[in-house]
């Protein structure tokens, strides 16, 4: 407890409530639109173009997904313009947040002229960004009519370059970066963001999804399965994007292992760390388990024991994904600052060793994904061939 209290001294300052709240909702948000966008266009679409797959159950899952999407449409409108706020907020030298909301004040925000050295003002980068963000809230909520549904692939498939573009436009620099390690920190920074928003926001999506299996048929676990097995994939690239970027944010605001518990930030991020270990967890519970058993009733051509394994087994652990994935995004606001700061260690340098060793790491991590895919599918053989 002391040194919590050493490292607070040293600097870290907790969010207000309202940039804690903001925060967490604007990821929420970006989780609903570029995850349930991505996941619909990745997985449940060629998934439910399969010819064999019975019609009402196409139906449902057409219904389902178009009712989810249009409410996250709703959700990035909402977070985005609060999210807005906040930026206006901490540009304001003690501006309250309450003053923050009017209109007024944000359109004065966004249209004031560049600063000096700027290659483009601030509020331009983020005018754009919402310009976007709404069109993007448009497509989707369009969903919630009878006639735009008809049009779902459309409509999704618009929406998701627009939800992408929202987080890829508010990290353009306002300034040109100096270096090619500033390029490397804003390369970084989206695919931590994008790869965890698709990964959180896909298993919501889908556990929504199964939520509606009262209303399917017997038929629909081999959908279902077809499914579970691409979302894996993408899933699968998202832990190796996190992963990756992961490293690099670390190193770059962590000087020493014993930062993680002793500065507040540390602390903070440690605890990602174990969320995001345990959503892994339980996603090689998956795929180690169930995926295989999933592939033996699919061949054995196990109607109801399919039916019960990819939609009351596989949501179950999925919703425990979910539950420590909205942890993270909890925690992500409290994430300000850097280790390296409060423990007074020198900023990070980049150097041939430095890129030599994470790129050993890296290979390493794309060599037990690979090595995790061929498990799977080895476990589904044995599994089959043990039972015939």
């Amino acid at each position: 407890m002391h040194s919590i209290s050493l490292a607070a001294e040293a600097g870290y300052a907790v969010p207000p409530l309202w940039r804690i709240l903001t925060k967490s909702g604007y990821f929420i948000g970006l989780s609903g639109a570029i995850g349930a966008t991505v996941t619909y266009a990745a997985s449940i679409r060629p998934a439910l173009r399969a010819p064999e797959n019975n019609s009402d159950d196409v139906a449902v899952m057409r219904r389902r997904t178009a009712g989810y999407l249009a409410w996250a449409g709703v959700v990035l409108l909402v977070a985005g313009y609060f999210q807005l706020a906040a930026r206006l907020a901490r540009a304001g030298k003690g501006m309250p947040f309450g003053d923050a909301l009017a209109p007024g004040r944000i359109w004065d925000f966004l249209l004031a002229p560049a600063a000096k050295g700027a290659w483009i003002a601030q509020g331009t980068i983020y005018l754009v960004q919402n310009v976007v963000l709404v069109l993007a809230s448009a497509a989707l909520i369009s969903l919630f009519f009878g006639r735009a549904r008809r049009r779902l692939n459309a409509l999704a498939l618009t929406a998701l370059p627009l939800t992408l573009a929202i987080t890829l436009v508010a990290a353009v620099p306002a300034t040109k970066p100096k270096d090619a390690e500033k390029w490397l920190d804003l390369l970084f920074t989206q695919t931590h963001i994008v790869s965890g928003v698709v990964w959180v926001g896909g298993l919501v999506l889908l556990a929504t999804l199964a939520a509606a299996r009262g209303r399917l048929s017997e038929d629909a676990g081999a959908l279902w399965a077809d499914l579970w097995r691409r979302f894996a994939f993408i899933a699968l690239v998202c832990v190796g994007a996190v992963f990756t970027s992961g490293l690099w944010m670390s190193w770059k605001h962590v000087g020493s292992i014993s930062q993680l518990w002793t500065t507040t930030y540390g602390l903070f991020l440690l605890v990602k760390i174990l969320l995001v270990l345990g959503m892994v967890t339980a996603g090689g519970v998956n795929q180690f388990w169930l995926m295989p058993r999933i592939a033996r009733a699919r061949r054995d051509d196990a109607t109801s024991s399919l039916l019960h394994l990819t939609l009351r087994h596989f949501p179950k652990v999925v919703w425990a994904e979910v539950a420590l994935g909205i942890a993270v995004l909890a925690i992500v606001p409290f994430l300000s600052g850097s280790a390296r700061s409060e423990a007074g260690s020198p900023p990070a340098v980049s150097s041939g060793s430095v890129f030599a060793t994470g790129a050993v790491l890296v290979l390493t991590l794309a060599a037990s994904l690979y090595i995790t895919v061929r498990a799977s599918d080895a476990l589904a053989r044995r599994t089959t061939a043990a039972t015939s």
